[in-house]
């Protein structure tokens, strides 16, 4: 008989591995809930057709909410928020030259029904602590 595979609640996404050291704070309110989640590196912008399968999928997968990290431009979050049903909790990341207030402002001013929770800029740990409360924990 297979190992038994936690379930994994939450999907949190980023558009570059050189963003994993910034939702860290996402890990540690996580694992320490005990709340399973996958981290999954794919750009809106350089793989398009993938972050949109893994939008399009992440239902079935077994997600209850997506953790979405992007700076400058910021499309990650309404990207994936356009292909899935699940509430989307949008990370603007400290980045480039207006450090994270271009991301911030791009993913707070999304078109009506592209729904994207925005937590401040560089906090993974509150958004991990919504995704919690989204989840009921």
């Amino acid at each position: 008989m297979p190992p038994e595979v936690a379930k994994k609640d939450v999907l949190i996404i980023v558009g570059s591995e050189s963003d994993r050291d910034r939702v860290t704070g996402a890990f540690e309110v996580l694992d320490q809930a005990g709340v399973g989640y996958d981290f999954v590196v794919s750009s809106t912008h350089r793989n398009p057709e993938q972050t949109a399968q893994i939008a399009k999928d992440a239902r079935s997968k077994g997600y209850r909410v997506v953790i979405a990290a992007a700076g400058l431009a910021a499309a990650l979050p309404g990207s994936v928020a356009s292909l899935t049903d699940l509430p989307v909790i949008g990370v603007p990341l400290d980045v480039g030259p207006l450090r994270g207030v271009d991301a911030l402002y791009a993913m707070a001013q999304l078109p009506s029904g592209c729904p994207v929770g925005t937590v401040g800029i560089g906090n993974a740990k509150n958004a991990a602590l919504l995704a919690l409360r989204i989840l009921k924990c």
